[in-house]
């Protein structure tokens, strides 16, 4: 937690809302990508998109040899910690990560991540029944299902493609009308 204490400057890394919500002061943002993991639904989100009783799913990373994980990096003050730490609260730590930018260059940075070893973690499921349980999941952030969509429209809009997320949101549209989506 502590590894960038004194730099006046650290590069985050972001694989799920933060690609496209980036609701903190940054210095500088770059398309982005991580190797060694892959972006998976299994964290469960009981104070953002869903409630205790029904909790939704959002990203988390999971080690997988020879993945490369793609999102967006954001060059920012260790003082932005503080709103992060909040926002990330539910089970993430920050890891340190290289990460490398889609110019080629590379920085050592940090990454939030939540392990199965924190109390919302939800662990392996079927994309089908990822989607069923986003479906039904709302939180005080929203609806789940606008959460895998915002996603799933922020990784088109950089060109990149993420196999699990885009089932998922197929899932998704099968269960229900595309114009009921929360969009």
């Amino acid at each position: 937690m502590h590894r960038f204490d004194g730099h006046e400057q650290v590069w985050l890394f972001g694989y799920g809302s933060l690609i496209y919500k980036a609701d903190f002061a940054f210095i500088e943002r770059r398309p982005a990508s991580i190797h060694g993991w892959t972006r998976r639904f299994w964290q469960g989100s009981h104070d953002h998109r869903g409630t205790p009783a029904a909790p939704g799913r959002v990203a988390t990373l999971v080690p997988q040899a020879g993945a490369v994980c793609d999102g967006m990096a954001y060059l920012i003050t260790p003082q932005v910690f503080a709103h992060l730490d909040h926002r990330e609260k539910n089970g993430y730590l920050r890891l340190a990560t290289h990460i490398t930018f889609d110019d080629g260059d590379s920085a050592e940075g940090l990454v939030y991540i939540a392990n199965e070893e924190n109390a919302a973690f939800l662990g392996a499921a079927s994309e089908s029944d990822i989607a069923r349980q986003i479906a039904g999941a709302s939180g005080p952030s929203g609806p789940n299902s606008e959460y895998l969509l915002h996603l799933a429209s922020a990784l088109r809009e950089l060109g990149k493609t993420d196999a699990h997320v885009f089932a998922i949101e197929q899932h998704l549209a099968q269960l229900a009308p595309a114009s009921n989506l929360p969009r």
